[in-house]
């Protein structure tokens, strides 16, 4: 049978060795099950680790594996756009390369895309019960808090690293400009532009704490690379005089809980 249904799956990883492997199995065996016509992207960011030495090995035995490398570090924003600028499918999968999250939740994020739905849809994840440290936890409800401040962009968890959307969409919004972990707000924020577009639907996906490796995310240079980023996000936006930045003045938001 002939797969109805492509999707690049993109993986930004950053010294993720004790990871990416087992992430990589467990994304192709959820897609060679259900017969769906796939790319698995890792974007090697510059990790010192075994992380692109691992992809590479996988990459020989499986064709439909490839491997970005960023010689160095570009950040997770530079990594995404590497990543979404050569995907090749349909459709593009986020997650992250760290196991936080189980790509079998994507079952309930099929029937909201595909040939029978009116319009193109964008389906983007929430931790139903996140799984982190409690200063991480309390850093992402701070910068969660200071987004929808800054930018009025209201979404349940604007960094969830789980979002399924049509390659077009992604097309019709760039450039993202932002290199480091304000890509996902500038994304969504893009998406306001877009005219007609159709409602982002919500929904919750499992998150499972980190086994291996360090998460970046509470680096102070990350934080205030994200400030920066910001305030440029703001000032263009503010330019363009194409969205509303007040709160709750936003459309196109549907939270499916």
């Amino acid at each position: 049978m002939k797969p109805s249904l492509s999707i690049s799956v993109v993986f930004p990883a950053y010294n993720e060795a004790e990871n990416i492997g087992q992430v990589i199995a467990s994304a192709v065996n959820y897609l060679s099950d259900r017969q769906i016509c796939y790319e698995i992207i890792v974007v090697n960011d510059g990790s010192s680790d075994a992380t692109p030495a691992i992809v590479s090995d996988l990459a020989k035995q499986n064709p439909q594996i490839r491997l970005i490398n960023h010689p160095q570090n570009l950040g997770y924003g530079a990594a995404l756009r590497s990543g979404f600028d050569r995907a090749l499918h349909e459709y593009i999968f986020l997650t992250d390369g760290d196991g936080q999250f189980d790509i079998r939740d994507l079952d309930r994020f099929m029937p909201y895309i595909g040939n029978s739905q009116p319009n193109s849809q964008i389906v983007i994840g929430y931790r139903a019960k996140r799984a982190d440290a409690f200063v991480r936890s309390l850093n992402a409800w701070l910068y969660h808090q200071f987004i929808q401040w800054v930018l009025g962009l209201k979404v349940r968890d604007i960094d969830c690293a789980f979002k399924l959307f049509p390659r077009t969409i992604y097309q019709s919004v760039k450039p993202i400009t932002s290199d480091g972990a304000l890509f996902s707000a500038e994304f969504l924020v893009r998406l306001q532009q877009l005219p007609n577009i159709a409602p982002i639907i919500e929904l919750p996906v499992q998150h499972f704490p980190r086994k291996f490796g360090v998460a970046t995310g509470a680096n102070i240079k990350v934080i205030l690379k994200m400030f920066w980023e910001c305030w440029q996000l703001k000032q263009s936006c503010q330019e363009s005089a194409q969205i509303q930045l007040k709160p709750g003045k936003l459309s196109g938001i549907n939270q499916m809980r």
